[in-house]
C-alpha cells in the first residue's frame, strides 16, 4: 500500500459485548489529538437497521462518528450483514460469503487516505467467518498489530490469556490492551488487572470505567509515543 498510515491497528476482544466499539472509538478520539486524518473501519458488521434511508450497523456508525475524515461506506464497512448473528451464519443467511481479500483491498484504499486507522474486528479473535476461516485469518491477512479489549468480569483472565497466545501464534504483535469495566459489581478488579498486566506482556492503553451511558470522547488513553508521531 502506498502511502502507509503513520499508525494502524486491529482491535479484538476477549468476547463479544466487551466494549470493543467504545474502546475503538475512544482510541480514534485519542489518536485525533495527534493526527489530522483518523478513520475507523468495521470490516464485518452483522446486524443492520435503517438509518437515514440506508441500512447501517450501529458499531460502524459509532466508528464513523469518531473519525475525522469521511469515506465511502464500502471502504469503512465493506461487509454489512442484516442479521445480528455470528458472521458465518449471517453471511449464509444473506446468501453471500465473506471475502478476506476484498476486505484487505478496502483497508488498503482506506489506509491510503489516512494518518491513523483503527480496524475493529467482529466478536472474539477466532470468530468464524466461514466454514474454513476465522477472524484470526482476517487479522493475519491485514498484518496489523493487535490491541486486545479485555471485558473485566469473572472468567476474563483465561479468555485474555488464550486470546493473547492466539494473536502471537499468528505472528502478530500484541501492541497493547484495554481494560473494559463492563461489570460494575465485579469482585477484586485490581487483582485481576495486576494479573493481566503481568501475563499479557503488553502496555495497558486505557482502563475504561463502567459507564451507564457510554461516551468515547474523553476516555483515559495513554498512547505509546510511536503512535502519536509520523
Amino acid at each position: 500500500m502506498n502511502p502507509t498510515p503513520a499508525f494502524a491497528c486491529f482491535v479484538t476482544g476477549t468476547d463479544t459485548g466487551v466494549g470493543k466499539t467504545l474502546a475503538s472509538a475512544g482510541l480514534l478520539h485519542a489518536l485525533a489529538r495527534h493526527h489530522a486524518r483518523v478513520v475507523g473501519m468495521k470490516p464485518i458488521a452483522a446486524g443492520a437497521e435503517w438509518h437515514h434511508g440506508q441500512l447501517a450497523n450501529e458499531d460502524a456508525l459509532a466508528l464513523r462518528a469518531a473519525s475525522t475524515i469521511a469515506v465511502p461506506a464500502a471502504l469503512d464497512n465493506p461487509v454489512l450483514l442484516p442479521d445480528p448473528l455470528s458472521p458465518h451464519i449471517a453471511a449464509e443467511r444473506a446468501g453471500t460469503r465473506i471475502d478476506i481479500a476484498h476486505i484487505v483491498r478496502s483497508y488498503e484504499a482506506l489506509a491510503a487516505q489516512a494518518d491513523a486507522v483503527v480496524v475493529e474486528g467482529a466478536g472474539g479473535f477466532h470468530v468464524p467467518l466461514s466454514d474454513t476461516e476465522t477472524g484470526a485469518d482476517l487479522a493475519q491477512a491485514l498484518g496489523l498489530p493487535v490491541v486486545l479489549v479485555v471485558g473485566l468480569r469473572l472468567g476474563c483472565l483465561s479468555h485474555a490469556a488464550l486470546t493473547a497466545d492466539a494473536v502471537r501464534a499468528r505472528g502478530l504483535p500484541l501492541a497493547g490492551w484495554i481494560a473494559s469495566r463492563i461489570d460494575p459489581h465485579m469482585r477484586a478488579p485490581q487483582e485481576n488487572l495486576d494479573w493481566l498486566a503481568q501475563r499479557l506482556r503488553a502496555p495497558l492503553l486505557a482502563d475504561i470505567p463502567y459507564q451507564a451511558v457510554p461516551d468515547a470522547r474523553a476516555l483515559p488513553f495513554d498512547l505509546p509515543a510511536a503512535w502519536t508521531t509520523r
